[in-house]
């Protein structure tokens, strides 16, 4: 029965993306090169203050600080457009039921105000985790088949409000790392529900292209398990991001797992400082695992840093730490036609500084670490976009509008100059 269902179910998708295309598409009208995301939220209202406008309008909340002078500023350091993450969940929130339409309103301001600053633009639909100040989440709305459907209805609405927008100043992304498996079954259902999601931004944005990913969060990984053919579209971009490697990029990251929160204080690279430095940062790691990790978790956690340390520990071990998740794209575009141009590094970064601790990542190990992830996408061709403007991974603000280090947006505009 499930695989019965299953057919059904796909041959009811393909009849819709057959209508979707009664406008027919062209090639990939949106061409970009160097980006980076704008803030999802900054001040994170609690979804019963979503009724009030003036909690959640304007919307994207960068608008509140971001003008159109800083927007100007990220042109003038090289880069050519943003992509502008807007979260779903309010407009999925029966607290917003009365602003709904300023809410898709001000989506498109946001657009073109980025537009008006000489910035191209990905207005991406970028799920968040519910938690203690939101009722909706990627988990919901991945596990609730109805508010599935409703999330399908939001991507028509909003590839309507977008419609008319010029195709290659604005692009919109259908969905941000889903959170479903790399393989089988999962892999599957991603394929039954992006075809759906498709379908429905097709049918309303006939002219956009459209961004999509893999499953298994948007990775290479997920990327690389797609079979493109089941969007018969030249008018899109695949995405996909890396974090790798993670153990660096994400040091002291509160809600990245167990281990993670532990470890603080290594370069980037592992030699950028003297074998005795990074041996104190290394069993300063291991002391603090021993004092505050779970006592069950602590010898596994410790035999985990010293196989990831090992991994990572010399030039040519990191090198192919990075570019794995590229071959991987590379192997897959060159078996499926698709064309560098077409495909974009969405996400990538290296934390600044977790929220509510005092641990800082130094501003030359984030320059660096970006430099060599943005070399690795352009000498492929691959468009990219760096994660983020502000906040724990802070390249332009940290914290409450405060400047960052100027290291990682100095190394952006080198990289004009040839740097």
């Amino acid at each position: 029965m499930p695989f019965l269902v299953r057919t059904i179910k796909r041959a009811l998708t393909a009849a819709a993306v057959a209508l979707a295309f009664a406008a027919p598409a062209g090639a990939a009208t949106f061409e970009a090169h160097r980006g980076i995301n704008l803030d999802i939220w900054t001040t994170w209202p609690d979804e019963s203050r979503w009724s009030e406008r003036e909690a959640i309008l304007p919307f994207p909340e960068w608008r509140k600080s971001v003008t159109e002078a800083d927007l100007a500023a990220l042109k003038a350091a090289g880069l050519d457009f943003v992509r502008m993450p807007v979260d779903p969940s309010p407009l999925l929130s029966p607290e917003t039921e009365g602003l709904r339409d300023d809410l898709f309103a001000s989506v498109l301001e946001s657009a073109r105000m980025a537009n008006a600053a000489g910035l191209k633009v990905i207005v991406d639909l970028h799920l968040m985790p519910a938690g203690s100040n939101r009722s909706i989440g990627m988990g919901q709305v991945m596990q609730d088949p109805a508010l599935f459907d409703r999330y399908v209805e939001l991507v028509r609405q909003m590839g309507r409000t977008l419609a008319t927008e010029d195709p290659s100043r604005l692009a919109f992304e259908l969905m941000n790392e889903p959170t479903v498996g790399c393989q089988g079954a999962e892999q599957r259902d991603w394929e039954d529900r992006l075809t759906r999601i498709f379908a429905a931004a097709r049918a309303s944005a006939t002219r956009l292209t459209l961004v999509l990913s893999g499953s298994c969060w948007g990775t290479a990984e997920g990327l690389s398990a797609l079979d493109p053919k089941i969007v018969p579209d030249a008018n899109v971009i695949w995405s996909f991001h890396s974090y790798a490697p993670f153990l660096l990029t994400h040091q002291g990251a509160t809600w990245a797992g167990d281990f993670i929160p532990h470890v603080t204080g290594l370069p980037y690279p592992l030699d950028a400082v003297p074998k005795a430095d990074l041996d104190a940062a290394i069993e300063t790691i291991r002391a603090t695992i021993r004092r505050d990790a779970p006592w069950a978790r602590r010898s596994g956690m410790l035999a985990y840093l010293d196989e990831q340390i090992a991994a990572l520990d010399t030039p040519a071990k990191l090198s192919a730490a990075l570019a794995q998740p590229f071959e991987l794209v590379e192997r897959w575009a060159e078996k499926n036609g698709v064309p560098p141009a077409q495909i974009l590094l969405g996400e990538f970064g290296m934390i600044r500084q977790e929220y509510g601790t005092r641990n800082i990542v130094p501003a030359r190990y984030r320059a660096a670490y970006l430099h060599d992830m943005i070399s690795l996408a352009e000498k492929r061709g691959y468009a990219w976009s760096m994660w983020g403007y502000g906040g724990a991974f802070g390249t332009v603000e940290e914290f409450d509008g405060r400047k960052a280090e100027p290291d990682v947006m100095d190394m952006i505009r080198g990289l004009g100059r040839g740097g």
